[in-house]
């Protein structure tokens, strides 16, 4: 008997040496990753337990799922729960976006005669036409503007046409709230676009409020400067000292912007980003103006219409390739970016520019990144409607099946980085988990609305592992989830204990977060807080 148990002794052996071996081989070879120890695992699941026992949690809804690169389950609380994601929504677009627009995709914006140019004169109209380039600054349409006097053109016998039809009408995308409408971050969505800064916030205008001498009005001018909007101001000048008390509206389908309050005389400037109305007239209206910077003059009126096909292109302008905006639109979280982006998929994947066949194009795209359409409903891009369904499980698979694409290594980089103070690098984990081990490690969405918030990317562990997850919450009341989210993260970015919270998340009104005039149910990027 004792010699028919030598084989198995010596194959026991075996192994124990294969293993001792291949654990000195991770340790020692760079890129090698080993895989998590079964303690670790074993821990995993109770310390996130303890996490997601939070009092401040009850009568919320809340899943977690944690896997592998390679489809194992680690750890799922309600993963299977479709719930809003708020804008982990951009996972869904940004990937379904390089996979069939391409990393290397552009938009363009031109501009054509419709007659001939003879003597200085274009002998019709002259359109400008976009492809929604949300990228588009004031700066770009005088380059083209520059262009068309290169051109020849000194005067437009006929008017400027502005062609917007790329893109459906369709400004406001379902569901979304009616309060949000005069904000950048709801802008209206447009194949002819503008965007006042470099975060390329398409669609809006930053208003900037100055104290004036004291007792006399605050002094409100715009960037960029335009009369396509007109400024109602009966803010006034405070005395030194004061407290500032601006407000910045819009009235409701118009492009009148109010400034009421005051703001002391010594106060600092204040910025408010606000939607303009009609995004395709604001185009407009900062190329003619530039087209009279260059000295070239537009007989007739601002119209709308399609580009004739015999038309002379006589300027163009061409945007960074899709794999660049990535990183403002992930970073910084945009929203126009997401929905500009989802109606050029059903452009491209049907010849309609509308949310509708963007929204289709995505279902049957989600198959090859893991996801059963049946079981998600999503009608934007942004993850700003309230009609958006969609479960931690199927974003883990997304997360997954993403690793295995050829444009996952700069998919992965435009993710934020957590605890990054980059704000193009970190974005909106610029200020999270700083000085943990998820710090510089964790590359995530975020996601926020009222009541909503959402975490889901990767993470490498403490033993090497790259592992996905995906935390939504839905239903909170006061709840600052992202303190929960946080400690998910480090501890899967950790070893047990890392992550563990001795004391209730705090409410949203007790958290240190909180600045003045900050909303911690919105993405700390739509109100310039990271």
């Amino acid at each position: 008997m004792s010699q028919d148990r030598r084989p198995t002794s010596r194959l026991t052996l075996f192994v124990a040496v294969l293993v001792l071996f291949a654990g000195a081989l991770f340790a020692v070879l760079p890129g090698v990753v080993a895989p998590a120890t079964a303690q670790d695992r074993d821990t995993l699941g109770k310390d996130l337990d303890a996490i997601l026992a939070d009092p401040g949690l009850g009568g919320a809804d809340v899943g977690l799922v944690v896997r592998t690169l390679d489809g194992e389950t680690l750890y799922n609380r309600s993963g299977d729960r479709r719930q809003q994601p708020a804008s982990n929504a951009k996972l869904v677009t940004s990937a379904v976006a390089m996979e069939l627009l391409g990393p290397d995709y552009r938009f363009d914006t031109t501009a054509a005669a419709s007659g001939p140019v003879a003597g200085g004169v274009l002998d019709g109209d002259l359109y400008l036409r976009g492809t929604g380039d949300p990228t588009m600054l004031a700066t770009d349409y005088d380059a083209l503007a520059a262009q068309v006097a290169a051109a020849g053109v000194t005067t437009v016998s006929g008017g400027l046409v502005a062609d917007d039809t790329w893109f459906d009408t369709v400004r406001l995308g379902y569901g979304w709230a009616w309060d949000d409408e005069p904000y950048y971050y709801s802008a209206q969505t447009s194949a002819l676009t503008a965007a006042p800064d470099t975060d390329y916030d398409a669609g809006s205008i930053i208003v900037n409020v100055a104290p004036g001498a004291e007792g006399a009005p605050a002094v409100v001018t715009t960037e960029p400067p335009t009369d396509y909007v007109t400024i109602q101001n009966t803010a006034v000048t405070g005395a030194a000292g004061a407290e500032a008390a601006v407000t910045v509206d819009r009235v409701h389908g118009a492009n009148t912007i109010t400034v009421s309050g005051s703001i002391p005389a010594d106060g600092a400037p204040t910025k408010e980003w606000m939607a303009v109305w009609e995004p395709t007239g604001y185009a407009a209206a900062l190329f003619r103006a530039a087209l009279g910077a260059h000295g070239v003059t537009v007989t007739g009126p601002t119209t709308g219409g399609a580009t004739p096909a015999d038309a002379t292109r006589l300027a163009a302008h061409e945007s960074m390739p899709l794999v660049e905006l990535a990183v403002p639109f992930l970073k910084l979280s945009n929203n126009m970016h997401a929905e500009i982006l989802m109606k050029a998929i059903g452009r491209k994947a049907a010849d309609d520019g509308s949310w509708h066949a963007g929204v289709e194009a995505v279902a049957a795209t989600l198959p090859n990144l893991g996801i059963d359409p049946a079981t998600v409903s999503l009608v934007d891009g942004s993850g700003l409607s309230r009609m958006d369904q969609i479960a931690p499980d199927q974003l883990a698979s997304l997360l997954v099946a993403a690793s295995g694409k050829p444009w996952f290594a700069q998919w992965y980089a435009a993710l934020p980085i957590a605890g990054n103070p980059d704000r193009l690098v970190g974005g909106t984990l610029r200020n999270r988990m700083r000085g943990t081990p998820a710090e510089g490690n964790v590359h995530a969405k975020t996601g926020s609305l009222t009541g909503v918030s959402s975490l889901s990317g990767y993470v490498d562990s403490a033993s090497g592992e790259r592992l996905v997850f995906s935390m939504v919450t839905n239903n909170t009341i006061g709840l600052d989830a992202k303190v929960l989210e946080d400690a998910v993260a480090i501890r899967l970015a950790g070893k047990s204990g890392d992550g563990a919270r001795t004391a209730p998340a705090p409410r949203i009104e007790d958290s240190p977060r909180q600045g003045a005039n900050r909303r911690l149910d919105l993405e700390c990027s739509w109100v310039k807080a990271c």
